[in-house]
């Protein structure tokens, strides 16, 4: 985090691109059943790439329009 903080945070979606020390945007909201994760990872935005093939719930997981 900016503060320089380190937090455990959730990375939603099937797959993910992120290595040690990608840069990611986080958002509130924890997994019940993961002890000590309170934050999710937002897909799509600086290092974390979108979902590939996302239909429903994309804006949810960055994921981009299809193409009909």
């Amino acid at each position: 985090l900016t503060n320089q903080e380190e937090v455990i945070s959730y990375i939603g979606g099937e797959g993910h691109n992120l290595q040690e020390h990608s840069v990611v945007l986080i958002r509130g909201g924890r997994v019940k059943d993961l002890p000590g994760v309170r934050y999710h990872t937002v897909r799509g935005s600086l290092d974390a790439a979108g979902v590939a093939k996302r239909r429903q719930a994309r804006s949810k997981y960055g994921a981009k329009r299809p193409k009909a």
